[in-house]
This record gives C-alpha cells, structure tokens and sequence, in this order.
C-alpha cells in the first residue's frame, strides 16, 4: 500500500485526484498507476484503470490471475469491474467512499458490487486508512 501512497501523492503534485494503485504477483510490482483523468484529459484514467493498462503493457497479458491489486481509494464501479474482468483475485485498499461525501454512488461498495455480479474477488478494507483518508482533501469529508 506505501507505494500505492506514493503514487497517489505523485497524481495530486501533477493536479490529478490523489489516488494511486498497484497491482502485484508472486511478490513483484506488475503494473502502477494513479490517477491521471486531469492530466490526459481521459474520463477513464483512473488509477486502477492506469495500473491495469500499465500491467497489460508490462506483460503483454489482459489476465492477472493470482495478483492482488492495492488501491488508496475504494475503486469505483468502472474501476472494480476492470479489476474483476482482468481476473485479478484480492483488492486491498485504504479509503472508503463511505469516509466522503459522495452522493452520486449512493450504497455503493466494492463487497456490495461483487455480491451482486457473483464476481471471484477476495476484498481486503482497514489497510492504512488513516494514511489514504487523508491523501484524500479533494472530497469533502462527512
């Protein structure tokens, strides 16, 4: 999660939203990512998204069965789905969206999307929540 941190920090220093991620297998870093909609002007380049693309770029693979994919911030629906699709087998993240005010996802949660579409991914919470919590002053907090 440290180095999902330090990408995060690097999205908001380049004046994206500060979340980062990065996907590992057997003990190796496969694909990083942070957020970089701002920067590229992308609706889709979310940080987990990027590391996706990044891992798929790295390997030559659009599969990563066995890698855990850490994320600073719960990854949106668009994100988890990527993150299911691409057979990655545990999420690991800090914040959850439940911490801010966002009322465009209304009961959403990653444990709530993967009840509902049956998906095969183990969903780890409580990882450096404090620490990414407050990477996060760009959403207001309740």
């Amino acid at each position: 999660m440290s180095l999902a941190i330090d990408e995060a920090r690097a999205a908001a220093i380049a004046g994206n939203l500060a979340v980062g991620s990065v996907i590992v297998r057997n003990g190796g870093v496969i694909g990083t990512g942070r957020n970089m909609v701002a920067a590229m002007g992308d609706p889709t380049a979310h940080a987990e998204i990027v590391a996706i693309r990044d891992a798929a770029r790295r390997s030559g693979a659009t599969l990563f069965e066995g890698a855990t994919l850490y994320t600073t911030t719960e990854p949106c629906p668009m994100c988890l789905w990527a993150v299911c699709a691409t057979g990655i087998g545990e999420l690991v993240l800090g914040a959850r969206h439940a911490a801010f005010v966002r009322p465009e996802l209304g009961d959403y949660s990653a444990e709530r999307m993967v009840e509902l579409t049956a998906a095969s991914l183990v969903v780890v919470t409580g990882v450096l929540v404090e620490e990414c919590e407050s990477l996060r002053t760009d959403l207001i907090r309740r």
